[in-house]
């Protein structure tokens, strides 16, 4: 078997053994955090965590397939192992922005979320109080 294609077989191997990991990872970890941002609404925070991963998934394994080819041809085994670690490297560095631009999107809306709850009027708004006199 010719080196390149073992080389082939262990980094779509490798990742997508880490994007699953890290997919199911996110998504047992994130789902109490997504109920938090959605106000404890169980159902929308099951539904928003599996598109999530449906998202992640689509990204980083077409990021994968895409990355998979190589104009060098691997000579011997120090090229398998530099091959790889330059593959999987560029594949971690992805996999750790994506988990970077959720974490960071999905902090806001909870910020947003948390001024909004914040933000009770004092009186209600179909109320109406008097001005006082020398005010």
């Amino acid at each position: 078997m010719d080196r390149t294609v073992i080389a082939y077989v262990i980094y779509l191997v490798v990742s997508i053994a880490l994007t699953v990991w890290v997919a199911r990872t996110l998504s047992r970890n994130g789902r109490i955090f997504l109920a938090d941002v959605l106000r404890g609404d169980e159902r929308l925070a099951d539904a928003v965590n599996h598109l999530l991963v449906v998202g992640f998934y689509l990204v980083n394994l077409g990021f994968v397939a895409l990355y998979l080819s190589d104009d060098d041809t691997v000579q011997d085994t120090r090229g398998i192992f530099e091959a790889l670690s330059t593959k999987l490297g560029v594949v971690l560095l992805v996999l750790g922005a994506m988990h970077l631009g959720n974490v960071y999107v999905l902090n806001r809306i909870r910020r947003r979320g948390m001024l909004e709850r914040e933000q009770v009027p004092p009186v209600r708004p179909q109320e109406w109080i008097a001005p006082r006199v020398g005010a």
